[in-house]
């Protein structure tokens, strides 16, 4: 007992003991300290009123895990307290203010009877103190200390099942039953309360945490409870015994016990519920609410499925049977659960079943190393989860792992012991328990068995004797005042009566547990069929070692081959096995778990070639390059195997035994014969067992001489195993340090990697750590590592399987020599070597090559490294196509990788990836480790502007002045001196730099133009320098006639001097002046005075590009606007890019002009007030003055300009005029008004920071003045501008809008190139990251955000100049330089207001005029030369066909042409393949004779030299152009207006998408050709077998388009092949598709005049802006018949509609008529005969026109108008008929 000490202690007391019997401690057991800690765990305390007596068991576990059950038995009894009269109102309850004093004035403590035992039977405990408790209380007769006495000295029987009466001498009788097997866990009904408490769930997952070493906490306000709970986890645990801190009751004052960073199950009161808020990694199991809680931080592994979900089924139906049938309308009459304690052992014989699930097979996996003098036992975890095929689940492996596991293959391991409940299950049960796995009622059946026998064990007698123990009486434990304390009990009686018992002991017999040791049975093994594929190619073979079937039959195959220990081959055969050899340890893990590496350990030490000079190679030479060889575990598991044979034919004494061990290696297990065999082989594990049963039997001689036996052989194979792993683990060449490191794959599942101790403990938990790798980061000295990884395996297997300290000694001094042995060998081979022809690599493959594309250098063997793309590795579905081995080759036009993937599942696909050496963005130095080589290779990374990155490792066998001779090739490539030297120069010429044409020019006449051209611009511009190599211009004779032009257009006027004629003859034809003319923009007129009427002209100013270097030769102005003007203002701007007009909206009238950005002082001419006094007339005021009548004249130009006489009144503008007032009313294709694009502008984030009030003011809300006043230009402004100038914000800084001035100004701010440049960059990396990351900082969408791709501020601005155009006003736009932004604003304008720019030639013409004639820089910008290769590549002309894409996108309906269109122009801007989009301007090109010879006659028909002729071309064989869905408005002039939210653009597609398997599609001869060499290899290949019409078709490898083509496309494709079968000249595609277009058109004419047929509707549903779904009734057949009338009508003419999905023939009185007259129901129709005329029937009709319908009903009489069409129509029918 306890008791608090005299003096009070505040808050909390402390115990301490007051007796203890017997004094001193048993021998066998040592008394527990701090049980008073554990009587009151939440503390001593005093409490002012008597509690009820309690009781708890309390578990303490001693330093040797014994395990100590202290029951608590509390009472109250009362102190009489003088300090306790006035109590503090804070330490009781607040609420009543009466407490401050108690009355009486008397207080509680606590007192405790404590029983300590090593058995665990709570209610004997109970009943006994309550017993001695009940003497004390009712002053019972019986002296307390023979109740004591007889407590302590009373028998209690071993387990087995015996039954003993007790009485402890106070008219008592209890009953104590033992288990039949202690090794079963005790439970009552533990287990079934705890599911009760928390539910099946949770309890799985405490029991899931518990096996994988979480830390539990339960928390109750019942101490019994807590006890209960544990015990009940620990019960289902079984036959795992939990091994860590074991806490059911935890003090109070011990609670930083749970900050242990060990595992453990603890109980904590709920008191303490607070304390435990902070415990960061334990799971808090609540069992008085029912919850647990798992926190953040802490994974669970869940036990595999199905056994996961199987055994919550079962759980369910234990607990709540009638869960399964609540459903059914006639339930059972009774479905109620079994009693607690049976429920209780059903619950337990389902975790059984699990266990015997999990760990069925386990005893297989078992290796005996050392049967004498103890047995040492070893678990093969790899080759288990092998078997099971469980090596990926996570549980598992965490189980095996773990020290429960540990202690359950130490305990069960040995063969000879006494086998439970457990070993029969494992060992009878298990095909039964696999049988029966899916049907759930079976395993209920097998589960009530188990728990019978559950039951049983604990309840071995059903019959027991009456209890009787006392109980206090109520009165007495209610009378309070009257009770005495305690008595101090007589401690010499109590020691009599233990001395007495003592004595008696001595004499009696010792008792003796018999136990019944036997064989524990192993139970059936896990056996897998194998299936053996036959190939006959080596690559097939590789591919088929990928399945670890073919792995296992290569490694039983090669064994065959070897003849005493060796099998010689030649270099060849020597070739292919050791591939094999490689293939199949490539797949291996680290721990090989399906025990290939371990088949193949005997056979790479057996394979091998003569060399000569006495020299042989072994296989093991050339397969060191797999991490299974550096992993302790694997080594570990093969030697316990081979010790195992080994002992085991030490114990075979028979012949066969020993002729069986020469020839069984650890190829075949021998556990596999023995399953396999005659069952007359035993195994290692039975011989243990016999072994074991013998050994006590034998003399003390016998058995020393057995185990020196054991101890060497297990010496020998140390031995043994030092030299094989020498041979493994040094390469081939000492002199480099080819290890393998420690790898992170092998440090996964490290328990320890300290290589500290030279000798390891032969921990269990030890032997299974995956040391790994090698220690020697620093030293590179190979011999000295490889000794020291040796080292530590001897150290580690010799510890475990008892080897003695002078054997290990010797093995240390043994092993340095065998590697320096062994090394020496390994130096004379590899010398050898070297002389060998070295083993041949795949073949290179060539690629496919242009014509006129020439190799630079010749294929270098390279591997292709994957990069960040997820879809070449593999990681998107489909086997991995990168890393691949092939060659690199550098062409005059492009780099090309071709070869084919490492992986043998793809071994015979080609991977090709390529881009023109033109669009090289970046070239960088990488260093690369290839998976199969321990070489770090060097490496380069490549990326282009094409979005294609290329990273390649050349191959040992390239030499590194050869790298670097590629890299300085292809920089010459990439950036040759002048652009003379691109691809689109040199195309054809040998490699040689451009070289003169010898050839006599035909035409003479245009060479001097030609020269005179640029002479006399040389003359004006003094420019020193132009190149001598001229280009001839093609004669006109030869222009094909598609290009020639309507001359008489073109007719010179008179006023040109002669001399200019011919130049002007050839600029007229340029593509600006065809569009200036179809805009009737002006002419050059035959006559001398051109037409007043016309407000613009054609200028020659810039005909010898004197004024303008960048602008084309001619340039519409307006017509009153003289040259001499126009070569003054022209100063005043950028690049001296003056505005000019290049489109004219044909129904406003208003105009496009476009310009570069103005000078500074040019700036100022814009803002000058005309009011200001001028001190004198300067030149640039003159300047200003004439740039200002200059854009008057533009504004004269226009007839709303005329129309409001010219005067800026607001009584000259209507309403229409006004610009956007609040009630804006749009023009009838207006989707969205202006407001809401600037609306759009202004919000469109940081990126846009554009001046605000543009926006109020376009909208038509003036910004106020600062005063608050109304503004003043609110008055006299509200009407639109005529001419609104676009201008760069930056430039327009301070000035001052004039509100009478007919022009405005719109700040808005572009980025510049610089930011373009960027962007892209950044663009590129998203798109085609250079390596994959998990990053979330480095995702996708993360970079392509940050990329800053700005296309939608240019769209913006675009269609703010669509919107100002189309209301009338006249837009200039004028940033930057005029060559970028600008061209970018103006060249989309046109395609969103012209119609015609969206057809292919209207598109050319665009490009042509805006990009090429106006000046973009496209050498300057794409860095073609080496003068331009620091400004760096900006895509400008890529962001302007990104924005088309957009559009395309959004109005997919408008266009003619497809975004393959665009691709393919995106593509070769940039590919240097043709010469349309080389140099700055049309001055350059006519420079370089560039200019007018793609018109002219062409020396090599397939050499093209334009890109537009190169498309016309591909167009006429092939609609790969072309926009099916475009529909050709030729009513409506159709404005665009795209939505420009970042959120409604697309990434293209061009940026993300690549074809491997041909590299990019856009060079179309290649194509063609890989297309033949396909269909020849599907020729060969259709020689046998059935073809499948299936197809795989893999991301990023396949061209969609050719393997999925929609289906226009691919009738279009039938057709052709089908003419061409049929032997007719097949007709262009475009005929066909005009033709059924036409087709098309005339039937909706023909539909539309008639009124439709009756029943017919239309529904018209909207779904974006252009597309529409159309539906209608499917209409079989209609026409008119003749149809006879009941009896005695006459024959009447009636519209007959056949409707094949109602499945009716209805008729109408005429076609127009829409109410039916009746309905014929197809379903009652029998037949369909012909028939004969009849009375009346009409005249002049053929007989065989008459045909009838005969239903159930009646017969039907028709009249077609002639037999065909009868027949027809009865064909129809019965057609109908049969489909019904």
């Amino acid at each position: 007992g306890a008791k608090l000490k005299d003096r009070l202690v505040v808050g909390e007391g402390q115990g301490r003991i007051l007796q203890r019997f017997p004094e001193k401690d048993w021998e066998d057991s040592p008394f527990p300290q701090g049980v008073e800690l554990f009587c009151q765990p939440s503390g001593w305390q005093l409490v002012p009123e008597r509690q009820p007596a309690s009781f708890f068991v309390a578990v303490l576990t001693d330093i040797n895990s014994d395990r100590h059950y202290c029951a608590c038995f509390t009472f109250w009894e009362g102190l009489d307290n003088p300090q306790w009269l006035h109590v503090d109102a804070g330490e009781v309850d607040e609420a009543d203010d009466e407490l401050t004093v108690v009355q009486p004035a008397q207080v509680f403590a606590p007192k405790s009877l404590v029983l300590v035992s090593r058995l665990d039977h709570t209610e004997v405990f109970r009943n006994c103190l309550g017993l001695i408790y009940t003497v004390h209380v009712d002053g019972l007769t019986v002296p307390m200390e023979t109740v004591v006495g007889n407590l302590l000295t009373c028998v209690i029987p071993i387990a087995g099942g015996s039954q003993r009466t007790i009485t402890l001498g106070a008219g008592d009788r209890q009953v104590i039953q033992t288990p039949i097997d202690d090794a079963l866990p005790v439970s009552g009904s533990t287990v079934a309360q705890l599911f009760r408490q928390l539910g099946i769930v949770n309890v799985l997952c405490l029991f899931c945490a518990a096996l994988t070493e979480h830390k539990i906490l339960f928390l109750s306000s019942s101490y019994q409870r807590l006890t209960d709970a544990c015990r009940g986890l620990l019960a289902i645990m079984f036959p795992l015994k939990y091994s860590f801190t074991y806490v059911p009751i935890l003090p109070g004052k011990l609670l930083e016990v749970l900050s242990t960073p060990t595992p453990f199950i603890i109980g904590v009161n709920s008191f303490f519920r607070s304390e435990t808020q902070e415990l960061l990694d334990v799971i808090i199991a609540d069992l008085d609410g029912g919850t647990v809680t798992i926190p953040e931080c802490v994974h669970i592994s869940l036990l595999p499925e199905p056994l996961l979900q199987q055994t919550q089924t079962l759980l369910s139906m234990v607990l709540d049977p009638e869960l399964e049938v609540a459903d059914h309308a006639f339930p059972p009459l009774s479905t109620q659960p079994s009693a607690l304690k049976i429920q209780d052992k059903e619950i337990r014989g389902v975790f059984l079943w699990l266990f015997a699930r999990l760990f069925q097979g386990y005893r297989w996996c078992l290796h005996i190393i050392r049967i004498h003098p103890e047995p040492v036992i070893r678990f093969h975890k790899a080759a288990f989860l092998g078997q099971r095929s469980l090596t990926e689940d996570d549980f598992l492996m965490k189980v095996l792992d773990g020290m429960a596991f540990a202690g359950f293959v130490s305990e069960r391991g040995p063969p000879y012991r006494a086998a439970d409940l457990f070993d029969d299950l494992v060992a009878n049960h298990v095909e039964r328990i696999r049988q029966e796995e899916t049907c759930p009622h079976k395993v209920m059946n097998h589960v009530k068995e188990l728990a019978e026998q559950l039951f049983k064990n604990e309840n071995p007698y059903p019959v027991v004797a009456m209890h009787k123990v006392q109980r206090p009486s109520e009165n007495s434990q209610n009378s309070a005042q009257s009770q005495t304390p305690f008595p101090m009990l007589d401690e010499v009686t109590v020691e009599l009566f233990i001395d007495h018992a003592a004595a008696k002991l001595k004499t009696a017999p010792p008792v003796v547990k018999a136990e019944l040791k036997s064989m524990v049975p192993s139970g059936p093994p896990v056996v897998k069929l194998l299936c053996v594929i036959h190939c006959r190619l080596m690559p097939a073979v590789l591919r088929a070692l990928k399945g670890r079937a073919a792995r296992v039959c290569l490694t039983q195959e090669l064994n065959q081959h070897v003849l005493q220990n060796r099998a010689v081959l030649d270099d060849q055969q020597f070739d292919y096995i050791v591939r094999m050899m490689n293939c199949t340890l490539q797949d291996c893990s680290h721990i090989d778990e399906h025990g290939i590496a371990a088949a193949l350990l005997p056979l790479v030490t057996a394979f091998c070639r003569k060399m000569g000079a006495g020299i042989t190679q072994f296989a093991y030479s050339c397969v060191q390059d797999h991490m299974v060889w550096a992993t302790m575990q694997f080594w570990e598991a093969m030697f316990y195997s081979d010790v195992q044979n080994h002992i085991r034919a030490l114990y075979l004494e028979t012949e066969e035994g020993e002729q069986q061990n020469n020839h069984v290696s650890t190829i075949v297990p021998l556990r596999m014969q023995d399953a396999l065999g005659d069952g007359r082989e035993i195994s290692a594990l039975e011989l243990a067992s016999e072994q074991s049963r013998l050994w006590p039997t034998l003399s003390k001689e016998m058995q020393t001489e057995r185990v020196q036996k054991e101890e060497s052989t297990v010496f020998s194979q140390a031995i043994h195993y030092a030299n094989r792993m020498s041979y493994l683990l040094l390469p081939l060449d000492t002199s480099k340090n080819r290890l393998l490191r420690s790898t992170g794959l092998v440090d996964v599942e490290s328990v320890s990697n300290s290589y500290v101790t030279n000798s390891i403990a032969g921990s269990m938990a030890e032997s299974y750590d995956t040391e790994s790798g090698f220690e020697d980061a620093e030293s590179s000295d190979v011999a000295n590592s490889v000794v020291r990884f040796i080292n530590r395996f001897v150290d580690k297997v010799c510890n475990e399987s008892g080897v003695t300290n002078e054997h290990l000694k010797a093995l240390h001094t043994m092993i340095p020599d065998i590697v320096q042995m062994h090394i020496e060998t390994l130096d004379a081979v590899h010398r050898e070597s070297k002389r060998l022809p070295p083993i041949q690599k795949p073949k290179l493959l060539r690629p496919t090559l242009l014509p006129g594309e020439e190799l630079v250098m010749e294929g270098m063997r390279v591997h292709l490294i994957p990069d960040g793309r997820e879809e070449a590795m593999g990681l998107m579905g489909g086997p991995p196509l990168l890393p691949a081995e092939g060659a690199i080759f550098l062409t005059t036009y492009r780099l090309i990788f071709k070869g084919t993937p490492n992986d043998p599942l793809v071994g015979e696909q080609v991977v090709t990836r390529s881009f023109p050496i033109a669009s090289l963005t970046k070239e960088k130095r990488i260093s690369v480790s290839l998976p199969m080589d321990q070489f770090i290779q060097e490496g380069l990374q490549l990326r282009s502007c094409t979005f294609q990155l290329m990273k390649i490792a050349f191959d040992e066998e390239v030499a590194s002045d050869l790298a670097e001779v590629f890299r300085k090739h292809m920089h010459k490539l990439r950036y040759p001196p002048h652009v003379q030297g691109t691809f689109a120069f040199t195309v054809g010429q040998s490699g040689k730099m451009v070289v003169e044409h010898k050839t006599k020019d035909k035409n003479q006449s245009l060479k001097t133009l030609s020269k005179n051209l640029v002479k006399s611009a040389k003359r004006t511009i003094g420019r020193q320098y132009v190149t001598r190599k001229k280009y001839s211009p093609p004669t006109w004779e030869n222009r094909s006639i598609s290009e020639e032009v309507d001359q008489s257009s073109l007719t010179l006027s008179s006023t040109m001097r002669s001399s200019d004629r011919q130049t002007m003859s050839n600029v007229v034809e340029r593509a600006c002046c065809r569009d200036y003319q179809r805009l009737g923009l002006g002419t050059l007129s035959n006559s001398l005075t051109r037409s007043k009427n016309e407000p613009f002209r054609i200028s020659t100013v810039n005909r010898m590009y004197t004024v303008c270097r960048s602008y084309p030769g001619l340039l519409i102005v307006p017509q009153s606007i003289p040259d001499m003007t126009i070569q003054r203002i022209c100063r005043c701007y950028r690049q001296n890019r003056f505005p000019v007009v290049c489109w004219r909206n044909p129904r406003t009238k208003g105009v496009l002009l476009r310009s570069a950005g103005l000078h500074a002082k040019g700036v100022v001419g814009f803002f000058k007030s005309p009011n200001t006094p001028a001190s004198g007339p300067s030149q640039a005021d003159s300047i200003s003055l004439e740039q200002e009548k200059y854009l008057q004249a533009i504004i004269s130009s226009m007839p709303s300009y005329s129309e409001s006489s010219g005067r800026n009144t607001l009584s000259g503008f209507t309403s229409t005029h006004m610009i956007f007032m609040s009630h804006f009313s749009s023009s009838e294709d207006s989707t969205c008004c202006i407001a809401g694009k600037w609306g759009s502008i202004r919000g469109s984030g940081r990126l846009s920071a554009y001046n605000p009030d543009v926006g109020t003011r376009l909208a038509g809300k003036e910004s106020p003045q600062p005063n608050g006043g109304p503004s003043e230009a609110l008055f006299l402004r509200q009407q639109k501008a005529y001419l609104y100038i676009i201008g760069d914000k930056a430039q327009l800084k301070g000035g001052k809008q004039d509100s009478f001035q007919q022009w405005e100004v719109v700040p808005i701010e572009v980025c510049d190139v610089r930011q373009v440049k960027n962007s892209f960059k950044k663009l590129m990396k998203a798109c085609v990251p250079s390596s994959s990351t998990s990053e979330p900082n480095m995702r996708f969408l993360r970079c392509l955000e940050e990329s800053e791709w700005i296309l939608h501020r240019v769209l913006q601005v675009s269609v703010l100049v669509v919107e100002l155009l189309d209301s009338g006003s006249s837009v200039m736009v004028s940033l930057e330089d005029g060559w970028d932004v600008t061209t970018q604003v103006v060249s989309l304008v046109q395609l969103l207001s012209d119609p015609y720019y969206r057809t292919f030639d209207g598109f050319r013409l665009l490009v042509e005029k805006e990009w090429l004639s106006f000046g973009h820089r496209f050498s300057h910008r794409g860095a073609q030369t080496l003068g331009s290769q620091n400004s760096g590549f900006t895509p400008v002309f890529l962001q302007f066909l990104d924005c088309v894409h957009q559009i395309h996108l959004q109005f997919p309906m408008e266009f003619e042409f497809s975004q393959y269109y665009l691709k393919f122009l995106a593509y070769h801007y940039v590919s240097n393949r043709f010469r349309t989009f080389l140099l700055d301007s049309d001055y350059e090109r006519i420079e370089l004779g560039v200019l007018y010879e793609e018109k002219g006659e062409r020396k090599s028909p397939q050499v093209c030299k334009s890109v537009w002729d190169y498309i016309d071309r591909l167009n006429e064989k092939t609609p790969v152009f072309y926009n099916y869905m475009f529909s050709l408005r030729t009513r409506r002039w159709r404005v665009l207006r795209p939505y420009t939210f970042n959120s409604n653009l697309k990434v293209w597609d061009f940026y993300m998408e690549e074809t491997l398997s041909e590299g990019p599609s856009y060079d179309w001869e290649l194509r063609g050709w890989q297309e033949r060499v396909a269909e020849e290899t599907l020729d060969k290949a259709d020689s046998g077998g059935p073809k499948s019409q299936r197809r795989i078709v893999w991301p990023c490898y396949d061209s969609l388009s050719k393997v999925v083509p929609d289906a226009i496309t691919k009738l279009l494709q039938d057709l052709q092949s089908l003419e061409a079968e049929l032997g007719q000249t097949s007709e262009k595609w475009k005929d066909t598709w005009d033709k059924m277009k036409a087709a098309q058109r005339t039937e909706c004419k023909l539909e539309s005049k008639v009124t439709p047929a009756p029943k017919q509707r239309m529904f018209v549903i909207p779904e974006s802006p252009s597309s529409y779904f159309v539906y209608s009734p499917v209409r079989s057949f209609e026409g008119i018949l003749y149809k006879k009338g009941a009896l005695l009508k006459p024959w009447k003419p009636r519209w007959f509609v056949l409707d094949k999905t109602k499945h009716q023939l209805r008729y109408y009185e005429s076609r127009q008529d829409k109410e039916c007259k009746g309905v014929i129901e197809l379903a009652e129709v029998e037949s369909v005969i012909p028939g004969t005329p009849t009375m009346g029937a009409p005249k002049n009709i053929e007989e065989k026109a008459f045909f009838d319908l005969k239903t159930t009903k009646r017969v039907y009489n028709f009249c077609a108008k002639d037999s065909m069409s009868a027949q027809q129509w009865m064909d129809s029918v019965q057609s109908c008929l049969s489909d019904a």
